[in-house]
């Protein structure tokens, strides 16, 4: 069967309110790079203002038509399932399960589906396990940004096969090293003190912190990001046409996005 809809269709407000929280969110990522300043900035207050957004976005998504039983019974099974993947990567280094079914679901559901998918899992993660902290915004975003890249990827509608199963894992590989570069970004203006080689300094040029950065975090990557992104494709190569064709078939069988018709009782045994 093609698939020609998406289960989720952001409005033009709800887009424009999702580009606003991205945008909040990513000054939060980079603010190293574009604060020139003595006094470091209070970063988490932009995570607090973009989680406010994308919280209203949810509700005002899920609240409306362009989302049915069907579709939000969907996105929380999947959230349910990414969430409880999710520790078993715990204190692995880079073995994270959890990608390998948001990639895949963001695939066959599409990008705004895979938007959603991506910050209600982490959160879901996050008050399961206890991992409520500073970090959480950014991961929140890193994983959402993940999922709306998958459902952006060409030929969802039309790829199928060996190829389709290639262009999973190299974006698996990408992803990985996204995450890890995000993760990085928000872990590095604080890990090293100001004194090392490697350290964010305020007021330095932002080519010289940039430097420092990526050094940093290639130093660090072989470490996370190299094993995460073996696991997540490997994971997609072994399984992954099984579990697509899954999707797909919950997909069509589910018929989402058609209207539920109610018959009367009485018009049912005219007809009988």
């Amino acid at each position: 069967m093609i698939l020609t809809a998406d289960i989720v269709r952001f409005s033009k407000r709800n887009a424009f309110v999702l580009t606003l929280a991205s945008l909040i969110s990513l000054a939060g990522f980079i603010w190293p790079f574009i604060f020139t300043g003595e006094n470091l900035p209070r970063t988490q207050i932009y995570f607090w203002i973009a989680c406010t957004i994308a919280l209203l976005l949810i509700i005002s998504e899920i609240s409306n038509s362009s989302m049915d039983a069907k579709s939000v019974a969907l996105l929380g099974v999947l959230s349910a399932l990414i969430a409880a993947l999710r520790p078993f990567g715990a204190g692995a280094v880079g073995i994270e399960p959890m990608w390998f079914l948001l990639i895949l679901s963001a695939r066959v559901f599409g990008p705004s589906f895979g938007f959603l998918l991506g910050l209600i899992s982490v959160f879901v993660s996050a008050l399961l396990t206890g991992g409520i902290g500073p970090w959480l915004g950014y991961q929140i975003f890193a994983a959402a940004w993940i999922g709306l890249l998958a459902g952006l990827l060409p030929g969802r509608k039309t790829l199928r096969g060996k190829g389709e199963i290639a262009l999973l894992m190299f974006f698996a590989v990408l992803s990985s090293e996204l995450f890890g570069i995000l993760m990085d970004l928000q872990f590095w203006p604080w890990a090293l003190g100001a004194t090392t080689q490697l350290s964010f300094v305020p007021g330095l040029a932002v080519s010289e912190n940039i430097s420092h950065f990526l050094t940093f975090h290639f130093l660090s990557a072989m470490a996370w990001d190299l094993p995460r992104a073996i696991f997540t494709s490997s994971l997609i190569l072994i399984a992954g046409n099984p579990v697509l064709a899954a999707l797909r078939r919950t997909y069509s069988r589910a018929a989402f996005l058609t209207p539920i018709e109610f018959i009367e009782r009485e018009k049912i045994r005219k007809e009988v």
